[in-house]
């Protein structure tokens, strides 16, 4: 709708935390294409602070090329969003390391933390063309050795789907980028170019990875 802010409009999907299934590859909602990929990007603490942050800050975005232009959220809508409860390995709750209420907590960068609700616009350059995709934060894994979050699109979107980056340190320290994501073209024009949509995906999903694996200086 003409004149509508972003965190007015409502998501163009209806498995709302679709990436979370487990059996997402094999069940994906119908008329949807599932992706997931798993890759390590690197090892040890400084590797895990450096991507644990930047995913939990649209680092993975920005450092792809990207430009996230964040939305004003008014804090009501913020606070309506439904934030998972997570729990260790004991089954006991863990708290989230965010602060509850209307604080923003902020990155070692001073980027604000991502909080499910939070509404952006993402701007791709492709040669001379800027496309934009409008999405919102479903919801936000915020775990000692488990960070990311998911996001779904809006209209003005070229797709429609959820899209999670999650990143994970594993016992030996390895440190993991996982992508999952279901899409579907959202408007004919849309699917009259999904072959180069689809190589453009793979290309920024190219990017993704090596925005966290890159040498650290």
């Amino acid at each position: 709708m003409a004149g509508t802010s972003p965190w007015q409009q409502a998501v163009t999907y209806g498995a709302v935390g679709g990436t979370k299934a487990p059996d997402l590859l094999s069940f994906p909602p119908a008329g949807f294409r599932p992706y997931e990929r798993r890759s390590r990007i690197g090892h040890g603490v400084v590797r895990w602070e450096y991507a644990s942050q930047a995913v939990m800050t649209w680092g993975v975005q920005r450092h792809s090329g990207i430009d996230v232009q964040l939305q004003d959220t008014p804090s009501e809508v913020i606070e309506g969003t439904y934030t998972p409860i997570v729990y260790d390995g004991t089954g006991s709750p863990i708290a989230p390391e965010t602060a509850e209420g209307d604080e923003v907590v902020y990155g070692a960068e001073g980027q604000p933390l991502i909080a499910p609700g939070d509404t952006a616009t993402l701007v791709l350059p492709i040669g001379p063309v800027r496309f934009r995709a409008p999405c919102r934060v479903i919801f936000v894994i915020d775990e000692p050795n488990r960070k990311g979050f998911a996001y779904g699109t809006l209209p003005g979107h070229p797709e429609m789907g959820e899209e999670a980056f999650i990143v994970d340190r594993t016992e030996d320290g390895s440190v993991w980028l996982t992508i999952r994501s279901f899409s579907r073209p959202s408007a004919w024009h849309w699917w009259a170019v999904y072959p180069i949509l689809r190589l453009v995906q793979a290309a920024i999903t190219r990017r993704y990875f090596r925005s966290l694996s890159d040498p650290l200086n």
